[in-house]
């Protein structure tokens, strides 16, 4: 069985998706309908934007989104079926559109509210984030609770990476604590420390901003970067989605029970590869591809 994987932020390019979308034209509704609701052209910030330009949360956010889809309905139109979705952080917006838990218009709607929430809360607060390499998240655990100020977990990504997010003087400090323990610390390229407790004011905005827009059922079983675990109560959507902001994503989690559940075959779909890289660092000896461009369409397409 296999599962469609959606990517998440910090994985943006300018130029991504541009070939995809010449050689798919039909698929342009996407970009019109994200530009419609974003107030400017998507299209042109994706493919003709500086990289500066497109690293702005309110950029790369529905700009991820939106080639993450366009992979989604390529993949599609090739024949390539899919048994679950799942996303990581930002990505789960693209797998609750692709489900048709989000009709298209409300999944922008929604990724605008969450960018303008998070961007502005990433100017009120000193945040920051790393990922640690090389040691157990019950280390990386143990160290954050040490380091005097607020740092903690914040991406379960695999056995051996774990993200920390928090206040910028307490992460710093922490990373050389793990640099000291032959850890590697890298400094992620964001501006606020997302999925922590400094994003609580965005949370409470994002709520009040969504909390009558109509979710439906996924198509297809979805799992919860919350929950770590497939999602089955869809009564209160926005709340869990307001609660995720704040929340550590469980990637690790969820890729583990999608592979109790039978799952063996994982398509990333969107820029870069970098959830393909965690399920083979989580998952040894399952298959996982990504779709971005034409070549790694081709790639998926012999699986």
């Amino acid at each position: 069985m296999t599962a469609f994987l959606f990517s998440g932020q910090g994985s943006q390019y300018s130029g991504m998706g541009k070939e995809l979308l010449e050689s798919n034209p039909e698929f342009s509704f996407i970009y019109d309908k994200a530009s419609e609701i974003l107030g400017y052209d998507l299209k042109k910030v994706t493919f003709e934007g500086t990289e500066e330009e497109l690293a702005q949360t309110c950029n790369s956010q529905p700009a991820i989104m939106a080639m993450s889809l366009l992979c989604f309905e390529t993949a599609k139109k090739n024949g390539i079926s899919f048994d679950a979705a799942a996303g990581h952080s930002l990505g789960e917006y693209a797998a609750m559109t692709a489900t048709g838990m989000l009709s298209l218009e409300d999944g922008f709607r929604v990724i605008k509210a969450r960018a303008a929430a998070m961007d502005k809360a990433g100017r009120e607060t000193q945040g920051a984030m790393y990922a640690i390499m090389k040691m157990t998240p019950e280390e990386i655990e143990a160290v954050c609770e040490e380091v005097s100020g607020y740092v903690v977990p914040v991406n379960y990504n695999s056995p051996v990476q774990t993200v920390i997010a928090g206040e910028k003087e307490a992460v710093d400090k922490a990373a050389e604590v793990f640099a000291q323990k032959g850890a590697r610390a890298v400094p992620l390229k964001v501006s606020a420390a997302f999925h922590s407790k400094l994003m609580e004011s965005a949370s409470k905005e994002f709520y009040e901003a969504i909390k009558d827009i109509k979710f439906n059922k996924p198509s297809v079983p979805f799992y919860s970067n919350v929950t770590g675990k497939e999602l089955t109560d869809f009564s209160d959507m926005p709340s869990l989605l307001a609660k995720h902001m704040i929340s550590p994503v469980r990637f690790t989690s969820e890729l583990n029970a999608m592979s109790s559940a039978g799952i063996d075959k994982f398509i990333e779909l969107g820029p870069n590869k970098v959830l393909t890289g965690l399920v083979k660092k989580t998952l040894k000896g399952s298959t996982a591809v990504n779709i971005e461009n034409l070549k790694t369409l081709e790639a998926a397409l012999t699986l």
